[in-house]
């Protein structure tokens, strides 16, 4: 066996967490306990897990608005995820910043974003401040196919190639750019725009743990030598609509979504471990059970938890440095 026991189900168990993240914040919403829009990462778990599990404390990743998976993956307190999506003041953003911005600098992940590709200026310049100071920190771009499309994207590309910056970007191609792919995406994959920027371009199946951890594993190896950013493609599915609520009927039928559920991540990666011989069902029970005790805590904790005052709404807006009163 290539991997150990211990990570091998270490990589199950954070699969798992965000699923069980993501299924209770969709009842919630359902519900109306869940304030603003959620987007959820449902069917793309490998991906964040597979890439995460490469990182240190220290490296930085920017997140998108479907970003709960990543910063589960990535170490984020679920209590304070969880508040942020109650709007109580407890959470990263002390209720102000819903779903789609959350951030933790503590572990360096830089924010969620709203805005599609967004994300992808601001890890550039982490990756310049990187080769100023002279650390062998990586920085991951997470971002989607629609967001290959934006300006930011090949700016991001264009300027990390030339400075070679330590950036992987990682494109999770997840079939709908809140339409279909095809419709909105030239090229047969995203992965051939790297060669425009003369930079390693790799496609992999996002849907396999193992093989995200491996090609990550690779590309943030070289970004540490001082070799530059790398462009990943992560072929995936999304299982939900575009957010909850969307009327995904519209564009795709409901057989197809039953055939991508029999592919989704965590029923493949639990096939994989029963082969190996590493798996029980008392291993599958065990670790879904305490899953689900935590999402239950951090619901009470985030139920509990007071609302902003009314006096802070324009608090945590700005940071001034330059002695101007806002």
């Amino acid at each position: 066996m290539k991997y150990s026991k211990n990570f091998l189900l270490g990589l199950y168990r954070t699969m798992v967490r965000i699923r069980s993240f993501e299924t209770r914040a969709e009842e919630l919403s359902l519900k109306g306990q869940v304030l603003g829009y959620v987007h959820l990462y449902i069917g793309q778990e490998a991906i964040a897990t597979g890439v995460m599990a490469n990182l240190r404390r220290e490296d930085y990743i920017t997140s998108t608005h479907r970003g709960h998976g990543h910063m589960i993956a990535k170490g984020a307190d679920v209590n304070k995820m969880m508040a942020e999506l109650f709007g109580r003041v407890t959470g990263y953003c002390r209720g102000k910043g819903g779903s789609m911005h959350i951030a933790d600098l503590s572990i360096g992940v830089l924010g969620a974003n709203g805005e599609v590709a967004g994300g992808l200026p601001i890890a550039s310049g982490a990756g310049m401040a990187i080769k100023i100071r002279k650390t062998d920190q990586v920085v991951v771009a997470f971002f989607g196919d629609g967001a290959s499309n934006r300006g930011p994207f090949a700016e991001a590309l264009n300027w990390c190639s030339i400075f070679k910056l330590p950036v992987i970007f990682v494109a999770e191609n997840n079939h709908f750019a809140s339409t279909w792919r095809e419709e909105t995406t030239a090229g047969k994959s995203i992965t051939d725009r790297a060669t425009g920027y003369g930079i390693p371009g790799v496609s992999v199946d996002g849907n396999d743990v193992i093989a995200m951890y491996e090609t990550t594993g690779e590309a943030v190896a070289r970004a540490r030598r001082g070799e530059g950013p790398t462009l990943i493609e992560a072929d995936t599915y999304r299982i939900k609509g575009h957010y909850i609520g969307d009327p995904e009927q519209m564009y795709r039928n409901k057989r197809e979504v039953e055939i991508y559920w029999e592919k989704e991540p965590i029923k493949r990666f639990e096939s994989q471990l029963i082969d190996m011989k590493i798996f029980t069902d008392k291993d599958k029970t065990n670790i879904w059970s305490k899953a689900q005790q935590e999402m239950d805590e951090a619901i009470q904790v985030a139920q509990q938890s007071e609302w902003p005052e009314i006096e802070t709404a324009l608090e945590d807006l700005f940071i001034d440095d330059a002695g101007y009163d806002y």
